[in-house]
C-alpha cells in the first residue's frame, strides 16, 4: 500500500484526507472474481458464528493475507491525473438509496450508472460487518482514479461530525482478496475512531482551515489526538499509541512535517526500514491511525503470532479485549459465507 496523504501536526489535517488506505493492484495477484458471484441480498441480520467456524475458510483467509503482503504496492496501473466521485447514496442500516449523481465525462458514465456493483460491494461489506458496529455510517460514495491507486477509504461526513462515509473506487473492486484485506481495514478506522472511542472536536470539525484552532484542540488533550478529536483514555488509538507509538513519535513527527513528497516518503521508507521489525506492513508507518488499522486487518484475517516482534504484539493488542476477539469471530464467520465463490 502507497499513501497518497499525509498527516501534519503542526499543520491542519484536512477533514477529509487523514484516512485514505491506498491498494495497489499488481501484476502477480490471485486469479479475480467477478462481482456476479458475490452474494447481493444477504440476509439483515446474521446468526453470530460458532468458533470453530471462523477458522472454516483458512485457504480463503491465507490466500487474503498472501495477497495484501504480496508487495504489489508500488504498481500503478492506469490512474487518473485525479480522483473522481461518481455517484453518493445514504445508507440505512444494510441498504443504500436515493443516488447522487457527480457530472462526469462520458468515459466514466458507465462505471458511474454500474448500479449492480455498487450494490454488491455494499452488500458484501454489510455482510462482513455486524450491523451493529456500522451505526455511525450514513454515506456510501463510490469514486474512481483508475486501476490502481486508492481502493478505499472512509471519514467523516461534511454535515455530521459523528457520522461516518465509506468510499470504493470501482475500478478496483473485481479482486475480492484485495477488496476484503481493505474493506476490513476501513471497519478498523470505524472502529478505533468513531465517536464512542474519539468524540469529535466541533471546533475543529467547524473549522477546517484553522490552524489555530487545531493546535488549541491538540495542546488541551491530555491524550492521543488523531484528526478527529481528542481520544478517550481507554480508547484503543490511545492505549495502542502509548505502547507502540509514544517513543518513536517526536522522530517520525520530524518525517511528517517534510514539505517535499520526495523527501518525505524517502525518509518515511527509511522509517520503516529502521523499525521494520515494529510494522506489519510498510504502510503501517504512515500514522498510528494506519498503523492500528493495519495490525486490526491482520488481527482478523490472520493467524495469532508467537509474539517474536514488535510488530506481532501490535496484533496480538487486539485479543486483550474480549469484544473484539468475539467480534473477529463473527466477521470471520460472515467471511466464510459470503465470499464470493466461482
Amino acid at each position: 500500500m502507497i499513501s497518497h496523504t499525509k498527516i501534519i501536526l503542526a499543520s491542519f489535517l484536512l477533514l477529509m484526507s487523514t484516512l485514505a488506505c491506498v491498494t495497489i493492484l499488481g501484476e502477480n495477484l490471485p486469479e479475480t472474481i467477478t462481482p456476479d458471484s458475490i452474494v447481493t441480498n444477504p440476509p439483515a441480520t446474521l446468526e453470530e458464528p460458532k468458533p470453530e467456524e471462523a477458522l472454516a475458510c483458512p485457504v480463503i483467509t491465507n490466500q487474503i493475507m498472501k495477497t495484501s503482503t504480496s508487495g504489489s504496492a508500488d504498481v500503478k496501473e492506469n490512474l487518473l491525473d485525479e480522483e473522481v466521485s461518481l455517484v453518493s447514496y445514504i445508507v440505512s442500516k444494510n441498504e443504500i438509496s436515493d443516488p447522487v449523481f457527480e457530472k462526469v465525462d462520458k468515459g466514466l458514465v458507465s462505471e458511474q450508472n454500474d448500479f449492480a456493483t455498487h450494490q454488491q460491494v455494499w452488500h458484501y461489506f454489510s455482510a462482513l460487518i455486524p450491523e451493529e458496529q456500522r451505526k455511525m455510517l450514513a454515506a456510501y460514495s463510490i469514486m474512481t482514479d483508475g486501476k490502481g491507486g486508492t481502493l478505499a477509504a472512509v471519514s467523516q461526513i461534511e454535515s455530521n461530525a459523528h457520522r461516518w462515509g465509506l468510499e470504493v473506487d470501482i475500478a478496483d473492486t473485481a479482486n475480492y482478496y484485495d477488496l476484503t484485506f481493505t474493506l476490513v481495514h476501513e471497519f478498523g478506522h470505524l472502529l478505533t475512531l468513531g465517536p464512542s472511542q474519539v468524540p469529535p472536536d466541533l471546533a475543529v470539525f467547524n473549522n477546517p482551515d484553522d490552524n489555530d484552532i487545531y493546535l488549541q484542540a491538540v495542546s488541551a488533550c491530555p491524550n492521543y489526538f488523531p484528526g478527529e478529536g481528542c481520544a478517550n483514555p481507554d480508547s484503543y488509538i490511545n492505549s495502542f499509541y502509548n505502547q507502540f507509538w509514544a517513543t518513536i513519535h517526536e522522530e517520525w513527527n520530524k518525517i511528517n512535517l517534510e514539505k517535499d513528497n520526495k523527501d518525505y516518503y524517502d525518509k518515511l521508507d527509511a522509517f520503516y526500514m529502521k523499525y521494520q521489525d515494529q510494522f506489519v506492513t510498510d504502510y503501517a508507518p504512515t500514522n498510528p491511525e494506519e498503523d492500528i488499522a493495519e495490525a486490526w486487518a491482520f488481527f482478523v484475517l490472520g493467524p495469532k503470532p508467537a509474539d517474536n516482534s514488535i510488530a506481532d504484539e501490535k496484533v496480538l493488542f487486539f485479543y486483550q479485549y474480549p469484544e473484539l476477539v468475539k467480534l473477529r469471530t463473527q466477521i470471520l464467520g460472515n467471511l466464510c459465507r459470503v465470499f464470493p465463490q466461482k
